[in-house]
């Protein structure tokens, strides 16, 4: 950040410090071994999307590692809500990270139950993140194979392969990777991906392969509610590069078109018309539902 920036105030372990003030130890089980979960919520209008959703991921993915639950969701609600409130946050995201605390030195065995979590939030402000430039030129993405572990339903800190995803997307002049096993697309590098054709919406179906969207969960509700037609089921980039659009979905992202997949355009090679509609449905519905 720069001078001219006002330092933020962000969460450590129950306090609230100012960014530079707050440490967390060597020895901690996040930094070593990226023992840790995370959730990033949006806010828009200074309200939280979807937190419901994300809570109920956080305690998922805090329970499928037996990392102890530090915290209630009203308590969680509270401090996002404080962290807002202190940051002047009109537009933007939440980051909540939970790692599996400090034992004191470095081991490969979890420690005792009484070594407690350590607890890290801090907000990024994105005045445009409601009208983003990418959701109205759409992205390029390029295939990439998926090398992640096979828990990618947990969400955890371990994002090193995703990262090396984004770099080599955009050395190849693209904005980012779509992840292909065995043939098929599983998601992005942290959005879920989708195909358009003849109307029908298409996405991978939930399972340990890929990360359960909270975004993903809560579009298809109300696409479904729109009447409109959705299939769960694998896809090629091939098929991908012939249909008649893409799009992503993310907390950060919302819902973004997808123009361009390994060089070939996909439709019109411009956003398509059921993904503009899709992000507007997404924003105006999570907004009267945001708190």
């Amino acid at each position: 950040m720069s001078a001219m920036h006002e330092k933020r105030t962000v969460y450590l372990n129950g306090e609230y410090l100012p960014e530079d003030e707050a440490r967390i130890s060597i020895f901690d089980r996040g930094f070593v071994f990226a023992d840790a979960v995370y959730e990033v919520t949006s806010v828009i209008d200074g309200k939280q999307l979807d937190f419901d959703g994300h809570v109920a991921r956080l305690k998922r993915s805090l329970a499928e590692l037996d990392i102890r639950e530090p915290l209630t969701r009203e308590a969680l609600l509270d401090i996002h809500r404080e962290l807002v409130a202190r940051n002047d946050i009109t537009q933007g995201l939440i980051y909540l990270q939970i790692s599996r605390g400090n034992p004191g030195d470095r081991d490969f065995l979890f420690p005792s139950e009484d070594v407690a979590p350590t607890v890290v939030l801090f907000t990024q402000s994105v005045p445009n993140l409601v009208d983003a430039p990418k959701a109205r030129t759409g992205i390029k993405v390029i295939s990439i194979p998926d090398l992640r572990w096979d828990r990618r339903d947990i969400k955890t800190v371990q994002l090193l392969y995703p990262s090396m995803a984004k770099m080599m997307a955009k050395k190849a002049g693209a904005d980012d990777g779509w992840f292909v096993q065995d043939g098929f697309v599983t998601e992005g590098t942290a959005n879920n991906a989708y195909i358009v054709k003849d109307g029908t919406i298409i996405t991978r179906a939930l399972s340990n392969d890929i990360l359960h969207g909270i975004t993903r969960a809560t579009l298809l509700d109300y696409a479904r509610e729109a009447q409109m037609k959705i299939v769960e089921r694998n896809f090629t980039i091939e098929e991908a590069q012939s249909a008649d659009e893409a799009f992503i979905t993310g907390a950060s992202t919302f819902v973004t078109p997808v123009v361009e997949i390994d060089g070939t355009a996909v439709g019109s090679g411009e956003p398509g018309r059921i993904a503009i509609r899709l992000r507007e449905l997404y924003i105006q519905e999570a907004r009267k539902a945001a708190i």
